[in-house]
């Protein structure tokens, strides 16, 4: 009788006919880079570096050149990703630092694990759950390990681990073989269960310190003359060595005949770290493509990333997609959708799903994308967004909650964010900024940078004293 009611139980549960197993349901694998640029890949149009194995993913899937993320720095980015929901929600306003950084910044000190997120979902659906690589959601400012967040298993991540030892000089270097390496363990060793594996890389975040025989291709970037190697070397041996390591995963799906059945999601967290920048060093170099803003900016080039998508026979080869907009915030009902899975119960998603997107029927978004930056946007002036951004349709709003700074964009028609035509849209200005505003006023609050939204250039001696003094009260001046 079990054998009978159980398969009905399901079909009733998940909607899935009675050829439709659980076996048959797809696997997913995530792999999320750190601090790439939308314009680092070839397909995305580099010409200076080549990364053929992300070409052929993007050749046999779809790649989407209207993706975001919903943060401009790591955990922010992260946790949209992974619970469906905007950042701010849950106090992740910057990246994790100590607990002292993150209270003066009046931050959460991690995640909290009874929050639903993807793994949980996956989990509670019969899916074997695996995390390998960069967590940055709070274990590193004593929160829990990311065992706790509903994996089945974990890899060594930033720590090292039995195959490459973090006081290794080169343990960056090769982390992302050490990560294919047990992304595959997990894989192999799973059993019959269609797995959910999220493959977060540690590179091309800063510091980079690729091998000589990573490097070994692109010496031509640098002067023989000169002892060190150049930035571009750096970076684009440790772009290429993150290409060469995700190729070989592909690669090894194939082997086990998996591919077929497996969505494969690529992705990252942020735009390219900026060149000015003390330690970030070599990693300056990344490429945020045609567009204005980087790391920390809520200009395209820190939020707008590199998203492929495969699923061989579902989800259409060879495709670019240049008109829908996706963002990070999806992923979680979208993979429900392509596996059947409910959305856990009451949970507020902030994304959309976007499975038919994937399976090529272009659509206007049907949610706004909103973002929040309150601390100083450091680097060059030209990058120093507003506090608040906005897109729906065609147009980006970018303004700070006291109208010091409003600006206004047609992205499809200046997607470098150019020209400001708030002034000849007031009606768009005025819509798009009560929705914005509405929302910010909802989020929990907390200090603000002096520095935030602004764009003057910091002369000596003029910056404020107080690292979070109110914008306002700053001797009753206003943002340029």
């Amino acid at each position: 009788m079990k054998r009978i009611l159980l398969p009905l139980l399901y079909c009733l549960l998940f909607g899935f006919s009675f050829a439709a197993q659980p076996a048959s349901r797809p696997n997913i694998i995530f792999i999320l880079a750190d601090d790439l640029g939308w314009g680092d890949l070839s397909c995305y149009g580099n010409t200076f570096l080549k990364t053929p194995n992300l070409d052929r993913l993007a050749q046999r899937g779809t790649l989407f050149t209207n993706f975001y993320v919903n943060g401009s720095v790591c955990s922010p980015s992260r946790c949209a990703f992974f619970t469906s929901q905007y950042p701010a929600r849950h106090r992740i306003h910057g990246h994790y630092a100590t607990p002292e950084q993150n209270t003066a910044r009046g931050m959460s000190q991690f995640l909290d694990p009874k929050v639903p997120n993807i793994a949980t979902t996956m989990k509670q659906a019969g899916y074997a759950t695996a995390h390998v690589g960069k967590w940055h959601l709070g274990s590193n400012s004593g929160g829990p390990q990311p065992g706790a967040y509903g994996f089945d298993f974990v890899g060594s991540g930033e720590t090292g681990g039995a195959d490459v030892s973090k006081s290794d000089p080169y343990y960056r270097a090769k982390s992302t073989e050490l990560f294919v390496n047990e992304a595959l363990r997990f894989i192999q060793g799973r059993g019959d269960k269609p797995f959910y594996l999220q493959l977060w890389t540690l590179v091309p975040h800063a510091t980079l310190n690729p091998t000589p025989e990573q490097m070994k291709p692109f010496e031509r970037f640098s002067n023989p003359n000169i002892p060190h190697k150049s930035a571009r070397t750096v970076y684009y041996a440790s772009v290429s060595e993150l290409d060469t390591q995700i190729g070989r995963l592909l690669d090894q799906l194939e082997k086990l005949g998996l591919a077929d059945n497996t969505v494969v999601f690529f992705s990252s967290d942020n735009g390219p770290e900026e060149i000015f920048i003390g330690n970030a060093g070599h990693s300056g170099v990344g490429s945020p493509g045609p567009f204005r803003g980087r790391k920390r900016s809520l200009y395209e080039g820190g939020v707008r990333e590199p998203f492929i998508v495969r699923w061989p026979g579902k989800i259409p080869a060879g495709r670019i997609d240049d008109t829908s907009v996706l963002a990070g915030v999806d992923l979680l009902p979208t993979v429900c959708r392509l596996t059947g899975v409910p959305m856990p119960v009451g949970h507020v998603s902030d994304g959309e799903d976007a499975s038919d997107i994937l399976f090529g029927r272009p659509r206007v978004r049907t949610r706004p994308l909103m973002w929040e930056w309150r601390f100083n946007i450091a680097g060059h002036v030209w990058n120093r967004s507003p506090q608040l951004a906005i897109r729906e349709g065609d147009w980006k709003l970018l303004m700070n909650p006291d109208r010091s700074r409003v600006e206004l964009y047609d992205i499809p028609r200046d997607p470098m964010q150019v020209g400001n035509v708030a002034s000849a849209h007031p009606d768009i200005v005025a819509r798009l900024s009560a929705k914005i505003l509405a929302w910010q006023k909802d989020l929990p609050p907390g200090p603000l940078d002096a520095t935030a939204g602004r764009n003057d250039y910091p002369w000596p001696g003029k910056e404020p004293s107080t690292a979070t003094e109110p914008l306002a009260k700053k001797k009753g001046k206003k943002a340029k």
